[in-house]
């Protein structure tokens, strides 16, 4: 993350340089005056009446105890615009930053230093897919969007810099020319793509394994990806379309050892530092336990999305009203949002709930491509020289001269090799001499070929039609009927309704390929590998009231062994879906609200259980004493991996030394593994086998180390470890000092400057769970245990009562640095506590601390 804001950075320290130099003044406005007198500056105001043009009549906006708002109002185009305007009051940084990464426009936001990740975002051209699909939308879906907009540019009217945020203030140091838009409706539909490549495919999967091919036999590359586990549970049990068992075919024709396809990693890790990393594992829990296990005889339904950690949230809970409800005006519902986007995501209203976990499907394919040797603006297709689509982009810089760049695809999408490495170090794009099309990634790609890609993201889709058609849904034909539009990004839909139904559907473009199973990158110059269409609908995998009385989702497989297609050969292993799985299974009595909390906070390591025994018999009784008093605690550990547990200290260090030691020697450093469910299957695999040629360590000479060999090594390295960092005495040790969560604004946060930071940052906060856990909050084996990815939220919704509903998410309400709400929900986040999620009016109004009127 830091690498993206490092030029923005390096500005922001001289700023602070120069202000300390001038003494206790420049001191003083780091640490009082922005803090207490240009902060509240942005406050939203949440008493009182506003008058507004463009509202069709008044509208009421209560402010419940946790800040969050909820909006009455008497039409749909007036409850979307108050949306678009509280949105704007508490989170319109967030929106602003959203969207230049959404439009590859950072440079106008930012400076120079976002050059490289504007030129991908460009390539990829999410703005333009926004631009088609808004061009195609219904009316009605249209209007939706133009009321948001209008809300949010109402908000935006004649106000400015600090009056919109802090950042700001921090920012127009930096870049004092830069000039807030106006918001409009394809800002909100590139979001989309923003998250869409958040959640995407396996592009990395595939780029690693082909790398991998250089140092690794075919079979090693398997065993580093091995198949789902057959005692993991899957979603569906059965599907009863029929058919033939997808066979995945033998393609290997092309030496793709040869290709640059480091640095198509290195530019897609460069966004993931504006979005957040895709770690190994990021995904979601979510269940729907059935009125015949539960104490209130319905429905209950418990959803945790897992992304990457953010300051603010990346949610923004709001309730949604029409007073009163009608056909005209069809929406109560309440939930979590994206500031930026209208309507609720997840959440519930009068009569049904939904969560999303991640699919995970395989809807991206690198295509290798030749070039015309005698003419570079062709490329071969079917045994003829078409010339590649063109486009020129012209990148605004913030502060200094423009960047343009060309853009070429071919018919299975953008070229992707055109764009990586660092623009300012290969030539000047505005020099008559500078070639557009040359690989700036210092690793040239055989003579003569390129790489694009294809994803189903950049096919002009309607995923937010189908949010809004949740949002109004009145039961499960309606709620599949609105799944149909939920084309990009493919997620696992639970549902629940007040009836007593609970239903399972995935939904989403998931490709048919001719040929091959999407783990490698394939030739491009014939057919042989194209996608033929999508999974129909009614193909897909779906589940209504099964016999077992749950349904549980954790990104693992989805279809049971024998479904006729390709979903991913990259699903999550399934540890968490199978604790979730055991925890309702064997509840102790029926299950209520506070059972499935208990279940979110789950801190249960599937990885002891496997690995304590063997490390029990290959320490055995260490002559050190530390490693003694270590090795008795893990000894006594209940596999949880609590905050406050010493045992899950010592267990996580000696795994981390455990993966390193055993793969560091085998690995190119680029590819090191970094933990998760995939490293979880692999190391559980090799458990079995002491003497797998993995265990072997090839920087030594004349020896053949083994399992027990590696343990050992690996339990010693793991107690030096802790010792240096925290200490010689054992009982000092906790895992929730070690995996502590900081919530860090994604750019300012970033900057690498500690005055700038402190202002917008807040934590650590000491933090239990880990990699595939269910209590799911990531670290990584290569940078270290704290916290990288979490439960994003928590909801859980009572189909019973809906004011029994309980909710909490990572930081506040208010994006606001210093705001009351501004990291209020942390704490109990950290706690796996929750605050209600307010539903009947009067409840609403009873725990409310302001309500302002928007009158027209």
């Amino acid at each position: 993350m830091k690498k993206i804001w490092k030029w923005l950075g390096r500005g922001l320290i001289a700023i602070v340089i120069l202000a300390l130099l001038a003494g206790a003044g420049g001191l003083y406005y780091f640490k009082s005056y922005l803090p207490n007198t240009v902060a509240p500056q942005s406050f939203p105001q949440i008493d009182g009446e506003i008058r507004l043009q463009g509202l069709d009549g008044p509208v009421d906006i209560y402010r419940d105890n946790m800040g969050i708002p909820h909006i009455y109002a008497s039409t749909p185009h007036d409850l979307f615009f108050a949306q678009g305007y509280v949105h704007a009051q508490d989170r319109f940084w967030q929106m602003d930053a959203w969207r230049h990464i959404g439009s590859g426009t950072l440079s106008e936001m930012f400076g120079k230093g976002q050059a490289d990740t504007d030129a991908f975002l460009r390539t990829l051209g999410w703005r333009q897919t926004a631009e088609a699909e808004y061009a195609a939308l219904s009316p009605e879906t249209k209007a939706i969007l133009d009321s948001y907009t209008a809300g949010v540019n109402a908000y935006l009217k004649d106000r400015t810099g600090a009056a919109l945020s802090l950042e700001y203030a921090v920012l127009g140091l930096l870049s004092p020319d830069y000039k807030i838009e106006p918001w409009t409706p394809v800002n909100s539909l590139t979001w989309g793509k923003a998250m869409a490549w958040d959640l995407r495919g396996n592009m990395d999967e595939e780029i690693q394994r082909a790398v991998l091919l250089k140092t690794l036999t075919a079979q090693q590359v398997d065993q580093l990806y091995p198949p789902y586990p057959s005692d993991h549970p899957v979603i569906v049990n059965k599907i009863g379309n029929g058919g033939t068992t997808f066979q995945p075919s033998n393609f290997q024709t092309f030496d793709t050892s040869q290709l640059p396809l480091d640095t198509l990693q290195q530019n897609a890790s460069l966004l993931d530092a504006a979005l957040g990393p895709k770690g190994d594992g990021v995904g979601s829990n979510s269940w729907a336990v059935s009125g015949k296990l539960t104490a209130t005889g319905l429905p209950i339904l418990a959803n945790d999305p897992h992304l990457s950690i953010q300051m603010p949230s990346i949610w923004y809970q709001v309730g949604l009203n029409c007073l009163p409800k009608s056909e005209a005006c069809p929406y109560e519902v309440s939930g979590f949002s994206f500031a930026g986007v209208p309507g609720v995501v997840i959440g519930h209203n009068d009569k049904i709930a939904w969560g999303f976990t991640n699919v995970g499907p395989d809807v991206m394919d690198l295509f290798i491509e030749k070039v015309n040797p005698d003419n570079p603006n062709q490329y071969e297709a079917d045994g003829k020289w078409v010339d590649f689509t063109t486009r020129k982009e012209t990148i605004n810089v913030v502060g200094g001269k423009p960047v343009e760049i060309s853009v070429r695809s071919t018919r299975h999408g953008p070229v992707i090799s055109d764009t990586f490495g660092q623009l300012k170090d290969k030539g000047d794009p505005n020099d008559k001499t500078f070639s557009p099309f040359k690989d700036r990634a210092a690793l040239a790609l055989p003579e003569n070929y390129v790489i694009a890609l294809q994803w189903t993201a950049l096919t002009p889709s309607t995923p937010f039609e189908a949010i809004w058609g949740f949002d109004k849904a009145q039961n499960w034909n309606d709620f599949r009927a609105a799944a149909k539009n939920f084309y990009v990004p493919a997620q696992n839909l639970i549902y629940a309704d007040t009836e007593g139904n609970i239903g399972y559907q995935m939904p989403g473009n998931i490709p048919i390929r001719k040929k091959g199973d999407g783990r490698y990158p394939v030739p491009g110059w014939n057919s042989e590998y194209d996608w033929t269409g999508y999974i129909p609908f009614d193909e897909l995998p779906y589940s209504f009231n099964p016999a077992e009385g749950y349904i549980a989702t954790a990104n693992n497989q989805v279809p049971p062994a024998g479904y006729k297609y390709l979903v991913t050969t990259d699903w999550d292993y399934g540890f968490r879906a199978n604790r979730i799985v055991d925890m309702i299974k064997n509840a102790p009595g029926k299950i209520d609200i506070a059972y499935i909390q208990s279940m979110q906070g789950d801190m249960f390591d599937a990885n002891g259980p496997v690995y304590v025994p063997l490390l029990q018999r290959a320490v055995g009784q260490p002559g050190d004493s530390t490693q003694a008093a270590a090795l008795d605690m893990v000894n006594k550990w209940d596999f949880q991996a609590r905050a406050d547990s010493g045992a899950a200290a010592v267990f996580n260090a000696f795994w981390r030394s455990l993966i390193r030691n055993t793969f560091n020697d085998d690995l190119p450093e680029r590819y090191a593994a970094d933990g998760g469910s995939r490293w979880n299957e692999v190391m559980r695999n090799l458990a079995g086998n002491p003497n797998d040629p993995f265990w072997d360590d090839r920087t030594t000479k004349d020896k053949v180390e083994t399992r027990d060999d590696i343990i050992k090594k690996s339990f010693a390295d793991g107690v030096s470890e802790l010792q240096k960092s925290y200490g010689s005495d054992p009982a000092k040790w906790n895992w929730g000092t070690m995996h502590a969560a900081t919530f860090r604004n994604q750019t300012l946060g970033q900057s690498g400057v500690g005055l700038i930071e402190d202002l917008f940052n807040r934590g650590p906060f000491p933090t239990g769970g880990g990699e595939a856990i269910i209590d799911a909050t990531g670290w990584s084996v290569i940078d270290g245990y704290e916290t990288n990815w979490l439960p994003s939220m928590r909801m859980i919704v009572d189909m019973g009562n809906l004011n029994n509903s309980v909710t909490v998410h990572t930081t506040g309400q208010s994006g606001h640095a210093y705001n009351k709400h501004y990291a209020d929900m942390s704490p109990l986040w950290a706690n796996i506590k929750y605050y209600p999620m307010y539903w009947d009016q009067s409840a609403v109004i009873a725990n409310s601390e302001g309500r302002l009127k928007l009158l027209p």
